[in-house]
């Protein structure tokens, strides 16, 4: 699949088979989410070709979706209207000749674009004084207790519930690219145990400190276990501790490439991660993964697929945030406080199953 290919597809959107354009949220672990929508659509309507807008940084995750033609690839400023750029992503919409877009954002400009280019049927859930631009508005949302409740809400026709077990997102790398970029990075850890750490997060308090990741790093080192740092630019520097702990066990894969993190997740035997969009990239790559969660919580925001572990902080008899005993809010819980030794005996549990 090309993700930058925009051939057009024919005008006729009154057809049976016309394209299904998704609007996803743009944050990693919500995009990955979306895939649940891809496959519920694909399963009621296999004729229809389903694509979706992405943005440059997530394009990568769209090569392993299976169900997805391509992506339309455009970068809109989050913090202010550019209706210029709207207007012209709108015309590279009007080519593609879309029946439906399903627009999963409840953001007022996120049903611009599929307005302007006059997709027939513009579908999303009431607000933000969207009416016209949203054409099939769907109600309810307040008794939908998660964000991908929502999203397959939009994905079914009004009023049909939801199937007890959602289909899950799933990324596929195929074993020829994981080869292959093995051999281009020069990593010849084979039959060697490797741990990948995407120590990353977005949102306060959600990452668990690095001086855990690389106390883990150095636990897990005598015993062979090769580390792996996934993330962005700005886990340089969390990854040069991670390494300075476990050294030449420890590898550097930090970058502004997601493709890099994606492959280096899919080769890995098990996933540390925080609560972010990496962990629903390994979980949806099927790797064992091992989630770190302190001010929010699993039940709304971890990924629909299983995970090896959910670890979260211990109750304490005073909130370590307000000091009052018997606190509930989810949001004052300190990642901090889920111990290196949990994590490293919730890693040995993985890396000893594997290896019957």
């Amino acid at each position: 699949m090309n993700i930058h290919s925009y051939t057009s597809s024919a005008q006729d959107t009154g057809r049976a088979d016309a394209p299904i354009l998704i609007v996803p949220y743009v944050w990693l672990g919500d995009f990955v989410r979306c895939h649940t929508v891809v496959r519920l659509i694909k399963a009621r309507e296999p004729d229809h070709p389903v694509d979706l807008l992405t943005t440059e940084t997530a394009a990568p995750l769209l090569d392993y979706m299976p169900g997805v033609r391509k992506g339309i690839v455009c970068d809109l400023p989050r913090n202010s209207l550019a209706f210029a750029k709207h207007r012209a992503l709108a015309a590279r919409l009007r080519l593609e000749g879309y029946g439906q877009a399903l627009v999963m954002s409840r953001k007022w400009k996120a049903a611009l674009a599929p307005c302007l280019a006059g997709i027939p049927v513009r579908t999303g859930m009431f607000g933000e004084w969207r009416l016209g631009l949203i054409n099939d508005l769907r109600f309810g949302e307040r008794k939908l207790p998660r964000m991908i409740d929502c999203c397959v809400a939009l994905a079914l026709p009004d009023g049909t519930a939801a199937p007890a077990d959602l289909p899950l997102p799933e990324l596929i790398v195929p074993p020829a690219e994981r080869i292959a970029w093995r051999a281009r990075r020069r990593i010849e850890e084979a039959g060697a145990p490797v741990v990948t750490l995407a120590p990353g997060a977005i949102g306060p308090g959600k990452a668990w400190p690095v001086a855990h990741y690389a106390e883990l790093a150095r636990a897990l080192a005598p015993q062979g276990v090769h580390a792996w740092i996934v993330g962005g630019p700005r886990e340089k520097a969390p990854a040069a501790e991670i390494i300075q702990a476990a050294g030449d066990r420890a590898r550097d894969l930090t970058g502004d490439d997601l493709r890099e993190a994606i492959l280096a997740l899919a080769c890995s035997d098990a996933v540390v991660s925080n609560d972010s969009g990496l962990m629903h990239i390994a979980a949806a790559l099927g790797r064992p993964t091992i989630a770190v969660f302190g001010p929010t919580s699993p039940w709304h925001w971890a990924p629909l697929n299983p995970l090896a572990a959910v670890l979260e902080p211990p109750a304490m008899a005073a909130c370590p945030t307000c000091g009052r005993s018997g606190c509930a809010d989810v949001r004052h819980r300190r990642t901090a406080d889920v111990g290196p030794a949990r994590v490293l005996d919730a890693v040995r549990r993985v890396l000893s199953g594997l290896a019957r």
